[in-house]
């Protein structure tokens, strides 16, 4: 409980920066099984757009929804869905989590889809 408990400290102190940032906020949640991606209004009061692994247009054609490449596709997912929005400049909240593995693979396939952090 003690590193879940830390984890949520390090993402409230990195959203706290963020809000004063008044950009919108993609933010990760990282599962056992699934990927999440949201992104937030800058004030935090609308999701704009969401792509996850339980989603079945993203889960298709994926062996696993808990792997790096289930992470890249969600990435891609969401930049598209930020693209048609309008938002190309957003705030990467990694949630407290690590910056490697599945957080990171999200986090270039994002940029690589055109979102600029």
């Amino acid at each position: 409980m003690k590193k879940k408990i830390a984890r949520l400290r390090r993402a409230k102190s990195t959203r706290s920066r963020i809000r004063d940032l008044g950009m919108p906020r993609l933010s990760v949640l990282r599962t056992g099984q699934h990927v999440y991606a949201q992104l937030f209004s800058a004030d935090g009061s609308k999701v704009l757009a969401a792509a996850s692994t339980t989603q079945s247009d993203v889960r298709e054609g994926l062996k696993s929804g808990k792997n790096t490449e289930a992470a890249i596709k969600v990435g891609r997912v969401i930049a598209e869905k930020a693209k048609a929005a309008g938002i190309d400049k957003i705030a990467f909240d990694r949630s407290g989590y690590r910056y490697h593995g599945r957080i990171k693979a999200l986090a270039d396939a994002a940029r690589e889809g055109g979102l600029e952090f």
